[in-house]
C-alpha cells in the first residue's frame, strides 16, 4: 500500500496534523475532536479542558519525529518485544485476528473492512473478527463494514473476551497468529505452543490478504480513510442502573453448583513466620499466576476450583505444597521486577490468598496486581536494596516483626531470614486506607467493618 491517503498526503503527515491538532504550546490537550466524540455519545458534559499551568516544568520529556514512524509488531511472547513489521515481513501466518474486549473502537474494524473490501482472504488464513461492543457492531452493520468483512472471508464472533483470553479462536501449535489484542504471554491464547504476534488492524488485514506478515504500506492501493459518522447509533437500551442500597438488601444471589463463596479471611498477623514457598524471576504475569483458557476459566466462580491452577505457569506443585503449610500460618512468595504484569484479574491475587499466601516480596510490582494483593489481604513489599533478592531462596523461613506498628509509622519493615541468619529491609508504599484494608484482612472485611460502624 503506497504511503498516501485519498487526499494525496502521506500517513505520517496525517499523523502529524492529528497530533499537532492536540498540541497547545507543545503540550497534548483534550481538543475539539475529543469534544466532538463525547458530543456524539451524548456525553458532552463530560468534556473538560485540561491544560498545564503556564511555565510548567516536567521531569521527563519525550520528543517524537513523526516522519520516522512506521508499523510495528510485538513478537512472541511479550507486548514489549517490539520490532518494525518490515523486519519480519514475509513469514507465513495461520490466523489474523481483529478486535478484543479491551481497546478497539469503530475505526479498528472499519479500516480492516476497507482494506479487504472487494478482495479475498488468503485460503490458508483464518481472519477472525471480535467486535468490542454491541454498539460498535451495530454501527459497523449499518455502514456496510460487516458485509465487506464477511464477503472477504472473515469470521464474525460474539462480543467478548474470546480468543484474547483463550476462550475460542485458539491458534494452531507453532503457527503464527497476528492479533490486535493487548497481550501475548505464552499460552494465553489457549494453545501452549502458540506464536502470537501483536499488531495494528492495518497489518492484520494486509497480512490476511497475502498469507504472510505484510507491511500494509507495501500493498498496491491507497491507504483507506475512515471517518466515523457524526450520528452513531447509541446502544443504551440494555444498560441497567445500579440498585439503591435499600433495593440491594432484598436481592438473593442465585448460585450454581460450581459457585463457591469466599471464606472469611482472617486479619493480618502481627509478626508472621512464613516459609518462602516459591521464588520467581522478572515479568511474571497474571496468566502465569492464575491461567486463563478453557481449563481454568470455567472454575473462576469457585475459589476452591481455580486455586488448583495457582502458579501453574511457574510451578504446578505450588497448590499442593501450599496446602501442606497452610495450617502453619501461611507462606510467602518472592519475585523479581514487574511482578504481576498483564491482565488485571483479581483471581491472580485471590487464589494464592485462599491457599495461604500472606506476603509477596518483589523488586517491583505491576500496579494493578499490587492493588489486588492489598484488596485480598496479601502484603506486597519491595526490597529496599534489590540485591537482597539474591539472598533469599525457596524454602527459607522468614519472620516479619511488629507489622502493624511498622506500617502505620511509615517506616521500613525489618525481615529476618532465620534460615540464613541474616536481616534485610523492606518497603510497602501503602496509603493509610490501604493499611487499614491490609490489617483487617482485605477489602471485604474492611467494608463490613465500615457498614457496622454506620449501623451502630
Amino acid at each position: 500500500m503506497p504511503p498516501v491517503s485519498d487526499d494525496g498526503q502521506a500517513p505520517r503527515n496525517v499523523a502529524r496534523k492529528l497530533i499537532e491538532s492536540h498540541l497547545v504550546d507543545g503540550e497534548m490537550v483534550p481538543d475539539e475532536e475529543v469534544r466532538r466524540f463525547l458530543l456524539n455519545q451524548d456525553r458532552e458534559e463530560d468534556w473538560i479542558e485540561l491544560v498545564a499551568d503556564e511555565g510548567a516544568a516536567y521531569d521527563v520529556e519525550e520528543e517524537i519525529d513523526l516522519s520516522e514512524l512506521e508499523p510495528l509488531i510485538a513478537l512472541p511472547s511479550s507486548p514489549g518485544n517490539v520490532v518494525p513489521v518490515r523486519e519480519v515481513a514475509g513469514d507465513e501466518i495461520y490466523q489474523a485476528y481483529v478486535g478484543s474486549s479491551a481497546n478497539p473502537g469503530y475505526r479498528d474494524f472499519a479500516v480492516a473492512a476497507k482494506i479487504v473490501e472487494g478482495r479475498q482472504v488468503h485460503d490458508r488464513v483464518s481472519l477472525d473478527v471480535n467486535p468490542s461492543s454491541r454498539q460498535v457492531l451495530e454501527n459497523l452493520v449499518r455502514d456496510g463494514h460487516v458485509t465487506q468483512l464477511l464477503r472477504a472471508g472473515a469470521r464474525l464472533h460474539q462480543t467478548g473476551c474470546n480468543g484474547c483470553i483463550g476462550m475460542g479462536q485458539a491458534p494452531a501449535s507453532d503457527r503464527i497468529s497476528l492479533r490486535t489484542v493487548p497481550r501475548n504471554f505464552p499460552g494465553r491464547s489457549g494453545t501452549p505452543e502458540d506464536l502470537v504476534y501483536l499488531c495494528s488492524p492495518e497489518t492484520a488485514a494486509a497480512s490476511a490478504l497475502t498469507g504472510k506478515i505484510t507491511d500494509p504500506r507495501s500493498l498496491d492501493f491507497p491507504y483507506p480513510v475512515v471517518e466515523e459518522s457524526d450520528e452513531p447509533i447509541l446502544n443504551t437500551d440494555m444498560l441497567v442502573p445500579p440498585l439503591s442500597e435499600e433495593e440491594a438488601q432484598d436481592v438473593e444471589l442465585a448460585k450454581g453448583p460450581s459457585t463457591v463463596s469466599l471464606p472469611d479471611f482472617e486479619a493480618f498477623p502481627e509478626s508472621p513466620e512464613l516459609p518462602v514457598l516459591l521464588k520467581v524471576g522478572d515479568d511474571v504475569s497474571t496468566d502465569e499466576i492464575l491461567p486463563a483458557g478453557t481449563r481454568a476459566m470455567p472454575l473462576w466462580s469457585s475459589v476452591t476450583g481455580m486455586s488448583e491452577y495457582a502458579f501453574e505457569g511457574c510451578d504446578p506443585s505450588y497448590p499442593e505444597r501450599a496446602k501442606e503449610v497452610s495450617e502453619e500460618g501461611g507462606h510467602a512468595v518472592v519475585g523479581g521486577r514487574n511482578y504481576g504484569q498483564g491482565s488485571s484479574r483479581e483471581h491472580a491475587a485471590l487464589a494464592p490468598r485462599y491457599l495461604g499466601l500472606r506476603v509477596v516480596i518483589a523488586k517491583q510490582f505491576a500496579r494493578i496486581h499490587w492493588e489486588n494483593l492489598v484488596n485480598f489481604g496479601v502484603l506486597p513489599l519491595t526490597f529496599a536494596d534489590e540485591s537482597d533478592y539474591d539472598s533469599i531462596e525457596q524454602g527459607d523461613k522468614l519472620v516479619l516483626s511488629s507489622v502493624p506498628e511498622a506500617l502505620r509509622d511509615g517506616r521500613e519493615l525489618r525481615l529476618e531470614n532465620r534460615t540464613k541468619g541474616a536481616g534485610l529491609r523492606l518497603r510497602h508504599g501503602l496509603s493509610e486506607r490501604q493499611i487499614d484494608v491490609m490489617l483487617t484482612g482485605g477489602l471485604i472485611n474492611w467494608m463490613r467493618a465500615r457498614l457496622k460502624e454506620r449501623e451502630g
